[in-house]
């Protein structure tokens, strides 16, 4: 006997394989919403504009591609970046001061300045970071171990080529060095018996007076 599949069981198998699709996509776009290219992408094709209409998915997987560079040690498109930013600073600060020349009123005049001097500053900034960036600073480490006891090895600090172990004892202060002693005076012979400090009668107050 043939069972008959209603209607309803037909349904349950497509909407359970919707569910799981709803779940996987939502995965991903939160994956993809993290990810710093695709925020570096919302932020640039803002800006970008005067450039043209940008494709959001084109536009992420550039920056991905720049920022595997970077991770790969390959720094040529941070120093272009770098580069770019200073010759546009100096745009600015050029164009902020011509037009400071041409303000009648103080005010104007100092803000303006301002302006152009905050842009130098920051060209200038810009290009220091960008020779850091050719040439990093070299950072000589000083370490000091410190074994067990009274012992302590410093790094980077050269031994003594003749080291001497001295040894001073209290009990060895009048002992013989270099075949000499340090006391050469003749030993006290020892002291006989001290009469008086022998001990003291009894003393009657009246009779010694």
């Amino acid at each position: 006997m043939t069972k008959k599949v209603s209607v309803k069981d037909k349904k349950r198998p497509r909407s359970a394989a919707k569910s799981t699709k709803s779940k996987i996509d939502a995965s991903a776009l939160a994956a993809f919403v993290l990810k710093p290219s695709a925020n570096a992408a919302a932020i640039v094709s803002e800006y970008a504009t005067p450039l043209g209409e940008q494709n959001f998915g084109e536009l992420a997987q550039a920056l991905a591609n720049s920022i595997i560079e970077v991770q790969s040690g390959d720094m040529r498109r941070c120093e272009a970046m770098l580069m770019a930013q200073a010759q546009a600073l100096q745009s600015i600060f050029m164009n902020f001061s011509r037009r400071t020349l041409c303000q009648e009123y103080q005010k104007n005049f100092e803000s303006f300045f301002r302006m152009a001097m905050k842009a130098q500053n920051q060209c200038r900034m810009t290009l220091e970071t960008l020779a850091t960036l050719k040439n990093p600073p070299v950072i000589y480490a000083k370490q000091a171990n410190i074994a067990h006891g009274h012992q302590q090895v410093n790094n980077g600090v050269e031994p003594l080529a003749h080291a001497e172990k001295i040894t001073i004892e209290s009990n060895e202060l009048l002992e013989k060095q270099n075949g000499q002693w340090l006391d050469a005076r003749a030993k006290d012979p020892a002291a006989g018996h001290d009469s008086t400090m022998a001990t003291v009668g009894k003393i009657d107050g009246a009779a010694n007076g």
